[in-house]
């Protein structure tokens, strides 16, 4: 059993190293969202039906385990797009799911959380991760009795949210230490900026200690950059996902906090559907009276949750859909397909897809007038098709 948790350590801390990896030399670009939850929240199955994966659960038992999968971001646009190039290669933008184990809530051993916050094995999956998908249990089964003994949605996204907030005191109060051991010193950085970082540490533990998570504070763009390394838990987005069972009504919860949202799922049924071809699940669908798979509303969710968009580079030889932070202008989405062509950057023609199909391709929209050449700053808009000129 120690070789067998030995070897699954291995495997789960390889994994991010290789999509970090691809992601590096251009090959892979993702999403990477956490799958959590507290022991029999139903989460295995909520990633099964995020993935169409249908492995067996892995261990719920409180140790640190992790499992990833990559899935296509569904897309109309890049459907429509392929029907009109016809290209060697069509190409979906990327979500990255990891299925993590080892939360407990309340459940666990206090004391020793309040003294050290989570284990590094497990911290460093969670810091991975640009959002959260968290999976509460909602459902009743006598089989599976839930480890408080009653069904309780508010409470039990309190716990695993007070499990993140206190790692994060924790982390704040270890790192004011150093930087009034720096002050002192007064041989390292610029006085002023230790300062600076000393009184946003406070307001962070000011907050923490209250029970506020630390994405429900306005922070600058300044700040940003000053804790851009930190990965703290409680900053990231939230997406709570209501695990309820088949025709059961979703329960009234109330989740005021910023850079979250809230969505039901049917976990088990998702998850059946997931399983099933194309056809047969629209059938089922139908039957069910569901217009949309899980899947679907999960990843619209989490790309408003994370201030993301599509975008598009379109050819004989592939079409592909990009992910781009909303906003970002034009350079950095030229960085996303390839540094060279951030580096070397002239120009971008652009033209929006809708648009583009509409009329018929890119030689009608020429004729149109409606492919325009834009500059660095030039904000990319969701849907926008780039073909970027740049210097060798």
């Amino acid at each position: 059993m120690e070789r067998k948790q030995d070897l699954l350590d291995f495997v789960s801390g390889i994994i991010p190293c290789f999509i970090e990896y691809l992601e590096e030399i251009g090959e892979l670009k993702t999403l990477k969202l956490g799958v959590i939850g507290l022991p029999m929240s139903g989460k295995t199955t909520i990633f099964h039906a995020l993935t169409g994966n249908d492995q067996p659960g892995i261990n719920n038992s409180g140790r640190y385990e992790v499992r990833t999968a990559v899935v296509d971001v569904p897309d109309e646009r890049v459907d429509r797009l392929a029907t009109l190039f016809r290209p060697q290669k069509t190409t979906y933008a990327k979500v990255t799911y990891a299925d993590i184990t080892g939360l407990e809530g309340d459940s666990g051993d206090k004391s020793q959380r309040e003294k050290n916050g989570l284990s590094g094995s497990i911290l460093n999956q969670l810091s991975q991760m640009e959002g959260f998908i968290h999976v509460v249990r909602c459902f009743e089964n006598q089989n599976v009795p839930h480890l408080s003994g009653s069904i309780n949605p508010s409470r039990d996204i309190e716990s695993l949210d007070g499990e993140f907030i206190l790692n994060d005191l924790i982390s704040v109060e270890r790192r004011l230490e150093r930087l009034s051991t720096e002050s002192k010193k007064g041989n390292g950085r610029d006085k002023a900026l230790v300062d600076r970082e000393i009184g946003l540490m406070e307001r962070f533990r000011e907050n923490l200690s209250e029970g506020i998570p630390l994405r429900n504070l306005d922070i600058t763009a300044d700040e940003e950059k000053i804790i851009s390394g930190y990965n703290f838990l409680s900053q990231k987005p939230a997406l709570i996902v209501l695990n309820i069972e088949e025709g059961q009504e979703s329960p009234d919860v109330d989740y005021p906090h910023q850079r979250s949202a809230i969505v039901p799922l049917q976990g088990r049924l998702e998850k059946d559907l997931a399983q099933l071809s194309k056809d047969d699940a629209q059938v089922f669908m139908q039957e069910f009276k569901i217009e949309e798979l899980g899947l679907h509303r999960v990843i619209r969710k989490s790309y408003d949750l994370l201030e993301k968009q599509s975008f598009y580079t379109v050819g004989e030889d592939e079409v592909r859909a990009w992910t781009v932070r909303r906003g970002a202008p034009a350079m950095e989405a030229a960085g996303v397909i390839h540094s060279d062509l951030q580096k070397g950057f002239i120009r971008a023609e652009v033209v929006n897809a809708d648009e583009l199909i509409t009329l018929g391709g890119l030689s009608g929209a020429k004729a149109r007038g409606r492919l325009r050449l834009e500059g660095k700053e030039y904000p990319v808009q969701d849907g926008d098709i780039l073909h970027v000129r740049f210097n060798n």
